[in-house]
């Protein structure tokens, strides 16, 4: 539903003030939705059409249950496209429409112009769609049983791409084979052209060559890859034995994950530069008297901390705003930093009032892990109580574990690192010359038993053949080992 006359009128003062303050955006439209429609697409990334699977009926079934219960509320969801679509809960009062459209507007803006999302594809509502009829056409040929487990053993894994660019990052410096080179020829071609190469890709002749290339690399004793990949997906794609419509689904999850890269990676500057502009333009500007209370209890609310983990809405609104507040009275350089007197630093005031200009450079070029590298403070830390906490199993109580700035800053970093899950790479895809995998985990933390054979469980499914993981377990070197469903084992090395 569209807005109503009243929110739309809102709606274009909000945006007016939002253009003054600087704020560049993709053109944004707005939709009313009840809760039941909201919550579906958000189980969808924020898409109303995704392919079919089931973990997205569990995502909606959550969110609808914590909405009915009182235990969660979806005020604002808006996706990186151009133009930008944002939805609006129905049934919120008109205050909250108005702060949900003012953080929609940071957010836009962040979308627009953050370095990170330069290179997203801003269409990705219609690629979405397409998307959906592929998967849907496999399942009406092939089954929903068979493509439903292949998606299954996909998702598993999706995480386990390079998180720094599909295009940007490429393999060509690390192509030595011809076998390689025509992989990579081939990617290039389903990344530009995936609507036209089903002739091709379904010929005899390619089917030939596929064949005569896996078997090469199954022949030959030489390692391959040339060097380490981090792409997982990608490795699969262009070398495990799949079929057309698999090889179609592989490269649509990989895709579509690359898509919300730059939201893992900007998650606490994303949402706190939103709050930031949600909170300025509704207390300076739109905020009227009787609704001081209910703003605060919603703006409070979402800036809730937690013991359990770190909210980035609280985080990325404190730090923009402690930032703005240092560069504006000069609290930077090399005379700040040599000024050890706690009474002077407090005082200190230069007048600089380059606040606002930097934290929108900040914005454009800047992603968490740089974010939280560069201007996270030890005073900053003191005051908004950023320790290190664990459970005291026998008190049942949460208790401060460490105080120090830097095992505070070296654990928000470690978090932050490779999104906080494992970093494997492709070691070898002829292990032992027989066609075996053999991946390696580049160890910051011990993995876990019944998670690890899971994984390895889904790359067998796509692999065909066995795989190793090599890892680090108590500093010794250790070796996962699934070389079928009932033959799982964990060795030294």
């Amino acid at each position: 539903m569209d807005l109503t006359p009243e929110l739309q009128g809102w709606n274009e003062k909000i945006m007016d003030v939002a253009t003054s303050y600087g704020l560049d955006y993709f053109p944004t439209i707005f939709y009313m939705l009840p809760y039941s429609y909201l919550t579906e697409i958000a189980s969808h990334g924020g898409f109303p059409s995704r392919y079919y699977h089931w973990n997205f009926g569990l995502e909606h079934e959550k969110l609808k249950r914590s909405y009915e219960w009182g235990m969660g509320k979806i005020y604002e969801l808006v996706i990186n496209t151009n133009p930008c679509y944002a939805y609006l809960l129905e049934n919120n009062d008109v205050m909250q429409q108005k702060l949900v459209m003012a953080h929609v507007y940071g957010h836009c803006d962040f979308f627009k112009n953050n370095i990170y999302f330069a290179n997203t594809n801003r269409n990705m509502l219609d690629e979405m769609a397409n998307h959906s009829s592929r998967v849907e056409k496999y399942i009406q040929n092939y089954g929903a049983s068979e493509v439903e487990s292949f998606i299954d053993a996909c998702m598993c894994i999706q995480e386990h791409i390079h998180p720094f660019g599909i295009t940007k990052v490429d393999y060509q410096e690390e192509l030595s084979s011809e076998e390689e080179f025509l992989a990579y020829g081939k990617k290039k071609m389903l990344e530009k052209n995936p609507k036209y190469m089903e002739t091709f890709l379904n010929s005899k002749e390619y089917i030939e060559l596929r064949k005569k290339q896996y078997q090469s690399r199954l022949e030959k004793a030489q390692k391959f890859p040339s060097s380490p990949v981090k792409d997982l997906l990608f490795f699969l794609l262009m070398h495990a034995p799949l079929k057309k419509w698999q090889e179609d689904i592989l490269y649509i999850i990989r895709k579509e994950r690359y898509y919300f890269v730059p939201q893992g990676q900007t998650k606490i500057m994303n949402e706190g530069w939103a709050s930031y502009w949600h909170f300025k333009i509704m207390t300076e500007h739109f905020l009227d008297g009787d609704e001081v209370i209910q703003f605060a209890m919603d703006h409070s609310g979402t800036l809730a901390k937690s013991p359990y983990q770190i909210n980035p809405y609280y985080l990325g609104f404190t730090l923009f705003h402690d930032i703005e507040k240092r560069y504006n009275r000069g609290q930077f350089g090399e005379k700040w930093e040599e000024c050890k007197s706690p009474r002077e630093r407090d005082r200190w005031d230069t007048k600089a009032n380059i606040g606002r200009e930097k934290i929108f450079e900040i914005r454009a070029i800047d992603n968490d892990y740089s974010f939280i590298d560069k201007y996270l403070t030890e005073e900053f830390c003191d005051e908004h109580k950023l320790f290190k906490y664990n459970y005291n199993q026998q008190t049942g109580q949460w208790v401060v574990s460490d105080r120090s700035f830097e095992s505070v800053k070296d654990q928000l970093l470690t978090n932050l690192a490779n999104f906080g899950i494992p970093y494997i790479v492709v070691e070898d895809g002829n292990y032992k010359n027989r066609g075996e995998l053999y991946l390696k985990h580049h160890h910051e933390g011990d993995l876990r038993t019944d998670y690890c054979f899971d994984t390895l469980g889904a790359i067998f499914y796509i692999w065909k053949r066995p795989v190793h993981l090599e890892t680090m377990i108590d500093g010794k070197k250790k070796l996962y080992s699934y070389t079928s469903p009932d033959d799982k084992k964990l060795v030294d090395l």
